[in-house]
């Protein structure tokens, strides 16, 4: 803490001033916070297990969990073989692109790539749910087909924005390069690369539009998309995604597909063949030898401002766990997750539904009929805790010590198939889309569900040993968050079966949409770095998750015997040490060039921001602190912004 500075003048400062100054950024991190430091602990929990697999791999019987954990890590850890490969395990799929001779092979090759575990050019292609029909498994079709972390990088043309597009096409000049390219090749093909990548861009969506889940659902009987369009055969392209010919299917940007027709059409097919290329190079330069990776590394710091790689350990255990979670999570909660965390956990949850409907029951601003609705989602809420009941088994993938960049392909395919198989299957709800060692939480609205991974359930969101003022405003304010979400500006747009689906009363919807809009302003208003501000239509979702989390974990710290007393620990009251204990879970420090990139595409507002964003509208942070006019955060009473 800084106690030099008042808390309603900088409660972030306050709260965490001391910890931001004694805690810099370490050179192989882009930012470094609560956050960071819990998945820092994980990752070193997983590098434990995984070190000790391989001490016993020789004594594992062939396919259990730990032979099968034991042999990827292995094989991702042999840099000797890897190096001595150089690109050899890419090198026969650059010569199939080499030997195209007509477009219509190019057509035939799009969608191969998804089904080779080659990656996804031009659109992304998965079955997943329909949000009008939720029982039902649908074949969906998204825009894709660009390699920076959002269209808006390659439209606009500030020196931030010229920056990073030159390191794009760098980036696409070196990996030429290295595999056989002349210099002056290798610059021509970037300028190709970029040129196609651009006019994806354009056709585009943006972030924000994305968020309106009415915009990105467009149905469309096959045949009419089909007509749409013209120089795309969806019925070839689908025979070779491996997926019968549906009678309707869910585009989520029709225009992208109309322009992506275009541009392939006028695309010459020397020019689609170099893209098709460095899609191969894209997504394999990270498991290739040396060269690459440091290509690939290079490429990133300008984007995010890193110093140094992460130690390969650290890279390969969090690959690990990104493709085989399920087998590595097996193993994980077993050593770092007891169940008394899981029961104490269940009881958090069920205090926060209860403190939900007491606030709902009480809301000002929303009609009977809308909130008995309101009441019936929340009630339907599913939460998922820890660790999935059923573990995917990934039977039929193939994992070797021996090949570390045929395993990567094979984990590629292996999800590819199992993502297509749930056609025409019945919604399995048991599964999770995070792994155990996830540093996070989520909440699915299609599903109606809430699901907090182990890995989130540690210090300092959670501590068995601690007063509940530190655990209701840590974890209790995420669990509130994640609540939160089922009505946020997207969430509330679905029931509580998770149907895409208008249950408001009109009038309550148009006083929402005020108090969003309030919360939209007030959060454009914070400056980030030198005249970038927050976006506040992009992340108003998760700031209405913050500011309805922190209420409903106030409402339930006050049904705690500790939430009721007075009683200080440490010479703080019980109401301080919970909002202290929310604002320490976003403390963090972050590069400038990651702090700019985040601003553009992340839908969660700066850790900064979200550490004073809920309490300046809460009535009971400005007591606890007393906080006055005068202090630079303080909002007068009718200003303070009250959604959930």
């Amino acid at each position: 803490m800084n106690l030099s500075v008042k808390p309603g003048d900088d409660f972030n400062e306050y709260a965490n001033g001391m910890w931001l100054k004694n805690n810099p950024i370490p050179a192989k991190e882009t930012r470094w916070g609560s956050f960071n430091q819990l998945r820092d602990f994980n990752s070193n929990a997983i590098k434990t297990i995984l070190e000790k697999s391989q001490e016993h791999k020789n004594h594992y019987q062939k396919g259990t969990v730990e032979k099968r954990v034991a042999d990827f890590y292995a094989a991702a850890m042999d840099s000797i073989a890897i190096e001595k490969l150089g690109y050899e395990p890419i090198k026969s799929d650059l010569e199939k692109i080499k030997a195209i001779t007509s477009k219509n092979e190019i057509y035939q090759k799009i969608p191969s790539f998804k089904v080779q575990g080659l990656g996804s050019p031009f659109y992304g292609f998965y079955v997943g749910q329909d949000r009008k029909n939720i029982n039902t498994m649908a074949p969906q079709l998204s825009q894709g087909g660009t390699s920076l972390p959002d269209r808006d990088y390659y439209l606009k043309s500030d020196a931030r924005s010229l920056k990073i597009q030159e390191a794009l096409k760098n980036y696409i000049k070196t990996l030429f390069s290295l595999t056989g390219n002349t210099n002056e090749e290798a610059l021509k093909n970037a300028e190709i690369i970029f040129g196609i990548e651009k006019k994806l861009a354009q056709a585009q969506m943006s972030r924000l539009e994305m968020r309106d889940p009415y915009k990105t659902y467009n149905k469309f009987a096959w045949a009419d998309f089909q007509k749409s369009t013209p120089g795309l055969d969806w019925s070839n392209q689908f025979e070779i995604l491996g997926v019968s010919k549906p009678d309707s299917i869910l585009v989520t940007a029709p225009k992208f597909f109309t322009e992506l027709s275009k541009v392939i059409d006028e695309t010459s097919l020397e020019d689609l063949k170099v893209y098709l290329s460095w899609n191969i190079l894209k997504n394999s330069a990270s498991y290739l030898s040396s060269p690459f990776t440091q290509a690939s590394f290079a490429y990133s710091q300008v984007l995010t401002g890193q110093k140094i790689q992460r130690p390969r350990w650290q890279r390969m255990s969090a690959l690990t766990d990104d493709l085989i979670g399920e087998l590595l999570g097996q193993l994980y909660v077993k050593e770092y997750f007891k169940p008394e965390a899981k029961a104490r956990m269940v009881e958090l949850v069920a205090n926060l539904q209860k403190a939900f409907e007491i606030r709902i029951k009480n809301l000002d601003w929303m009609g009977d009929a809308t909130k008995q609705k309101a009441l019936d989602k929340l009630h339907a809420f599913t939460p998922k805790i820890g660790y999935p009941d059923k573990w995917k088994t990934y039977d039929g993938l193939e994992i070797s010590d021996l090949s570390f960049y045929q395993n990567i392909k094979n984990a590629s395919q292996w999800a590819y198939k199992e993502n297509i198989s749930q056609l025409g299957k019945p919604v399995d709800r048991t599964k999770w889309g995070m792994t155990p060692p996830t540093v996070n939480a989520y909440y699915s609205p299609v599903m109606n569900e809430i699901v907090f991974p182990a890995g989130i359930l540690q210090f300092p969101f959670f501590d068995a040993n601690a007063d509940d003022a530190i655990n209701y405003g840590g974890i209790g304010a995420a669990i509130g968050h994640e609540m939160s979400h089922g009505f946020d500006d997207s969430g509330s747009q679905y029931d509580k079966d998770g149907s895409l689906r208008n249950w408001w009363g009109k009038e309550d919807l148009e006083k929402f949409k005020a108090k969003t809009a309030l919360l939209v302003a007030q959060f454009d208003g914070y400056v980030v770095l030198d005249s970038i501000h927050v976006n506040g239509k992009l992340t108003v979702g998760e700031n209405i998750g913050d500011l309805g989390g922190l209420n409903v974990a106030y409402e339930a710290f006050k049904m705690t015997k500790q939430g009721k007393s007075k009683k200080k620990i440490d010479g703080f009251t019980p109401d301080q040490r919970f909002f202290l204990s929310y604002a320490r879970v976003w403390r963090s420090n972050s590069r400038p060039e990651t702090t700019a990139q985040l601003v553009q595409t992340d839908p969660h507002s700066p850790d900064q921001f979200r550490a004073i964003g809920a309490p300046v509208n809460m009535d009971a942070w400005y007591k606890a602190f007393k906080v006055k006019p005068g202090d630079k955060l303080y909002k007068k009473p009718e200003d303070r912004i009250k959604i959930w």
